[in-house]
């Protein structure tokens, strides 16, 4: 799941992106409030956590032009401030939760959870297709004859490829979903992680295979 943090306190930014990609999520993270907006818009975000107050434009603003784009990317509100006002101000605007700074990760993690679960079906935890199971809780990929432990990039990706089971997923769409826009990394790490999702579908004797199609991408498919 892919998260756009923005968040004007470099130090609180860094500590809230090692504890995402600790739980597997992918970030890409700004600080300040044009560079979220234009990030929103031009990104592939599952969610967008919004500081109140950062420089050139608030949360708020961000916010409001969010939504009168017509988008529904879940939003959760950072703020140092306590006041009911504020609160009522960010739920009115369209804002699906806000969290009071200082606050305990594990708070924040369960409430991306809740309001990514309209975003996630399957929020049982469990993405199935074929004879695979995926399992968001521990990263576990299994069947009947087994299961294995995916990695952080591995589980992202193959939680990207089970849910859009058939659909071409491109290269470059990979590195963006996974890896983020800003990422230094070479796209060979796309080509790598596929090649280890392959040995443990073929580990667990599983029946659905990652089949690549030329100058399109990568997409999970049943095999005949």
């Amino acid at each position: 799941m892919r998260i756009l943090l923005a968040e004007d306190e470099k130090s609180m930014s860094r500590a809230l992106v090692a504890i995402l990609t600790k739980n597997n999520y992918s970030v890409d993270a700004v600080y300040d409030g044009e560079e979220a907006l234009s990030y929103i818009l031009t990104g592939d975000y599952d969610c967008a956590v919004l500081d109140v107050m950062m420089p050139l434009m608030d949360g708020f603003e961000v916010l409001r032009q969010v939504r009168a784009k017509g988008m529904s990317l879940p939003v959760m509100m950072l703020t140092a401030k306590s006041q009911i006002d504020d609160k009522v101000e960010g739920l009115d605007l369209g804002a699906n939760d806000y969290l009071t700074k200082p606050f305990e990760s594990r708070e924040l993690l369960a409430r991306l959870r809740a309001i990514t679960r309209s975003v996630t079906p399957a929020a049982d935890n469990t993405l199935k297709y074929g004879n695979v199971s995926l399992n968001r809780a521990n990263f576990e990929l299994s069947t009947a004859s087994g299961s294995v432990k995916l990695a952080a990039k591995e589980f992202q990706m193959m939680e990207y490829l089970m849910a859009n089971p058939g659909g071409l997923i491109s290269t470059d769409r990979f590195m963006d979903k996974v890896w983020g826009l800003d990422s230094e990394a070479d796209i060979s790490v796309v080509w790598t992680n596929l090649s280890y999702l392959r040995k443990k579908l073929a580990q667990i004797k599983a029946n659905v295979k990652i089949k690549a199609t030329r100058n399109a991408g990568y997409s999970l498919e049943i095999e005949e």
